[in-house]
């Protein structure tokens, strides 16, 4: 299990804060916070991790404690942002049209280790790495202890280009947090695209880490250090890698986005339109990491398969990562395209050469036994249970959204919004829907969610079973074929007034006649010729 640390220097910054401020906050009221903010005429508050918010004290901000903080302070750069020299805390300045200081944003930095235990493995690949998420979620704390792990543990030389000294904190001297790792600090957001070249050509890194790819001169720098066998460990604006493909400016860092028009034969052969996306090159990283919120991860391993699939409409699952669990290398399983491909070569020969074919039936079951974690909603427990048992698939039903790898829902609930499909959106999960709680539409969904049903000779094991009410029809319909090919009469099993009902309907359409016999529990329908 990973173990995350946390470690601040939360007295420096509140020796810079007025003595009205100082005297408002608690002991431990600043343990979860993520910073403090203060605008003139209003009350100081604190903002905590969970989105509650405190007030410091009943005095509004004035001028005089906004001047009492700046006098303490480097000053603000272009972007209006200054810090604490040797700590992670920066200060962002908010300022009137005069430019005058009206309000401040002291984010609260903290050195958090074991974020990326879960993504060590990945890490030490010697691949480049984009993270891709929301304001907040922790990017760059990911790059600081990057930076470390790559400069100490693996011995590399590493560069942190570093923006408004973001990563390694204020001052000349870097913060420890980042190890052995060299800081080149960015004075201006705009300069940032110029250190990263002027990093690769002068210092001689196997690893540069820059933070926050915005613009089009920044993603050409990448790949510029990329093309020169630099491994490079960045973040990016765009939650997820989708987004990330749809926006012209970015979409490079993953190979570019082109249009293609393909020939009559090729779109046919294809099943698709004549004019497609396609991505131009190869990718400026190879592996691209989502995260969803501090402690879960979306991990793309093969940047290159992952846009191939979104661009043509083919079905791509991230691996999930939890931050709190450590994972081995593995040898990689093929990718979707390669599976693709191998199922098209196969049918390619079985068409050549139908005799040349042997199904192994013991390893093709072995094959589709990976553990799954099912989250149902509005779908019958028991019935899905059932079916588990008698697939022989292993399976486990969980009870929260967030620990599966896929959700069933019945359809009622499709355009619902509901928040359990809202957070399987979230989490990228696949979402199949029932029609009905029916034990053969659950199994048929079901296989279709652990794809059994992709190998033609599946249909060989007997899975498709049937509920009670689709089982008596079977048996009518076998009575009706008996007593049309001589027999004088059958009797079926014992059925509720509903079923039979149906089972009379079945044999009227065959104009025979059928009629109730025995009483109470073993009431049943005996199906005879009709009169002549």
């Amino acid at each position: 299990m990973g173990d995350v640390q946390q470690q601040n220097d939360i007295a420096k910054l509140i020796q810079i804060l007025p003595p009205k401020i100082k005297r408002a906050i608690y002991e431990g009221l600043l343990d979860d916070a993520i910073e403090i903010v203060l605008d003139v005429g209003r009350l100081p508050e604190v903002r905590i991790g969970n989105g509650k918010i405190e007030y410091l004290g009943t005095d509004s901000v004035t001028e005089d404690d906004i001047k009492f903080i700046t006098e303490k302070i480097p000053e603000f750069t272009s972007d209006n942002r200054s810090g604490i020299a040797g700590t992670l805390h920066r200060i962002s300045a908010i300022r009137n049209r005069q430019g005058k200081i009206i309000g401040l944003t002291c984010r609260i930095g903290r050195v958090i280790t074991g974020t990326i235990t879960c993504i060590k493995d990945i890490v030490v690949q010697n691949k480049s790495i984009l993270f891709l998420g929301r304001p907040g979620v922790g990017k760059t704390t990911k790059l600081r202890e990057i930076s470390r792990l790559v400069a100490d543990e693996l011995g590399k030389r590493v560069v942190v280009v570093d923006t408004s000294n973001e990563i390694a904190g204020d001052g000349d001297i870097a913060h420890p947090a980042i190890g052995k790792a060299r800081r080149m600090q960015v004075p201006q957001p705009e300069f940032q695209k110029d250190i990263m070249i002027e990093a690769v050509e002068n210092h001689t890194p196997e690893v540069i880490v820059v933070d926050e790819i915005g613009t089009e001169l920044e993603v050409q720098a990448a790949r510029t250090i990329a093309e020169r066998g630099v491994m490079l460990i960045a973040t990016a604006h765009g939650n997820t890698l989708d987004n990330l493909i749809k926006n012209p400016a970015m979409s490079d860092l993953v190979g570019g986005v082109s249009s293609v028009t393909l020939g009559d034969e090729e779109a046919k052969h294809r099943g698709c339109q004549k004019t497609v996306l396609e991505r131009e090159k190869r990718p400026t990283f190879d592996i691209v990491i989502e995260i969803i919120d501090r402690n879960t991860l979306a991990v793309y391993k093969d940047t290159s398969e992952a846009v191939d699939c979104i661009l043509r409409g083919w079905p791509i699952t991230p691996e999930i990562r939890k931050v709190d669990q450590t994972y081995e290398s593995k040898i990689p399983a093929k990718t979707e395209i390669e599976r693709t491909i191998d199922r098209v070569m196969e049918l390619d020969t079985r068409a050549k050469n139908p005799m040349n074919f042997s199904f192994n039936r013991r390893a093709y079951i072995d094959s589709v036994k990976n553990h799954k974690k099912i989250y149902i909603y509005a779908v019958s427990r028991s019935i899905v249970n059932k079916i588990i048992e008698r697939l022989d698939i292993d399976v486990e039903i969980v009870r929260s959204v967030e620990d599966a790898d896929i959700v069933i829902a019945h359809k009622n609930f499709a355009k619902g919004g509901t928040k359990i499909l809202s957070v399987a959106n979230e989490y990228r999960l696949p979402v199949y829907f029932v029609r009905t709680n029916s034990m053969s539409q659950i199994q048929k969904v079901l296989k279709d969610a652990l794809h059994l049903a992709e190998n033609p000779d599946f249909a060989e094991i007997k899975t498709d079973f049937k509920d009670d009410c689709e089982l008596a029809l079977d048996e009518a319909k076998a009575a009706i074929a008996k007593v049309m090919e001589g027999a004088e009469s059958v009797e079926l099993e014992p059925q509720p007034q509903n079923v039979r009902k149906m089972q009379h309907e079945l044999a009227d359409s065959y104009n025979l006649q059928s009629q109730s016999v025995g009483e109470g529990t073993s009431r049943r329908i005996r199906i005879s010729r009709g009169e002549d």
